[in-house]
């Protein structure tokens, strides 16, 4: 039976798993990655959110319920493996390092 869960981790909380829906997390690091520029400033968490809208799938995320959660949830998650980057401002910025 195939694992229908993944452990994510939290850049706040060093050396703590989480385990999360593989599919829900795939579809939301997925339209993240669409979302963000590759450069700071990059964009506000309120943008991004709208910015990646679009790339969820219907059926996961129905009108975007729950969406909010799980792009925090991909964020912290990609800022502790250092995919995603904070820029030095406020409010937050995010924006993609390098090759993901």
């Amino acid at each position: 039976m195939p694992d229908d869960k993944i452990e994510i981790e939290n850049v706040n909380v060093p050396g703590r798993t989480y385990r999360v829906d593989r599919a829900k997390y795939g579809a939301m690091r997925d339209a993240l990655l669409a979302a963000l520029p590759g450069e700071a400033p990059g964009l506000k968490l309120a943008e991004a959110k709208e910015a990646l809208l679009p790339h969820l799938s219907g059926d996961l995320f129905p009108q975007g319920k729950t969406a909010g959660w799980w792009l925090k949830a991909v964020q912290l998650d990609l800022e502790a493996k250092g995919v995603i980057k904070r820029a030095p401002r406020k409010p937050v910025h995010l924006y993609r390092r390098g090759t993901t």
